[in-house]
């Protein structure tokens, strides 16, 4: 069977983290088979004529997916991670969340100048954490050729701090 609407695929969780939010949990989607195919197949799909070096996932859900994409790209994988997680020389960013700030960090020689840059996460709210990592990317001399998500919570506006990327996302949510 062949899905076309990966929504019902997603657990809405009601105030968690905190009271008023509604988490979209991708765990149900990751549990079905035939789903999580599929969704594999979607994202791959969107890299269609594109040359990507290396696929750069954001923690810990970005690691689901990029690590697949990366595979089926034949191209290398980048974690981006909470600072401390990484072993090696790292460089940071940080970046602004609604009370005060966070910050992320990847190995200092991840990428090469020049490389074709694929940035993958499963959720896309305010873009605060996707906007710091194109950031790291850049200062590395990687080119971003497309930032891909699971999610995009389009409510929160989030791609206006990527507009001068290619974005795809897979499942939209237009209202909380």
């Amino acid at each position: 069977m062949t899905i076309s609407d990966f929504t019902p695929f997603i657990r809405s969780v009601p105030d968690f983290p905190k009271k008023g939010i509604i988490f979209r949990d991708i765990t149900t989607l990751l549990m079905d088979k035939n789903a999580f195919r599929q969704t594999i197949g979607k994202l791959y799909d969107f890299t269609a004529g594109l040359k990507v070096d290396k696929v750069v996932g954001i923690e810990s859900r970005g690691f689901i997916f990029g690590g697949l994409l990366a595979e089926k790209l034949n191209a290398g994988f980048i974690p981006v991670r909470k600072p401390g997680k990484l072993p090696y020389k790292t460089i940071r960013e940080s970046y602004a969340l609604e009370y005060g700030t966070d910050t992320i960090e990847m190995h200092s020689d991840a990428i090469e100048k020049g490389d074709k840059i694929l940035i993958h996460d499963d959720l896309l709210a305010t873009g605060g954490t996707m906007e710091a990592t194109c950031r790291l990317v850049e200062s590395l001399g990687g080119e971003i050729v497309q930032i891909s998500f699971l999610i995009e919570l389009s409510f929160l506006n989030g791609r206006d701090k990527l507009k001068n990327y290619e974005v795809k996302s897979l499942i939209n949510y237009d209202a909380e």
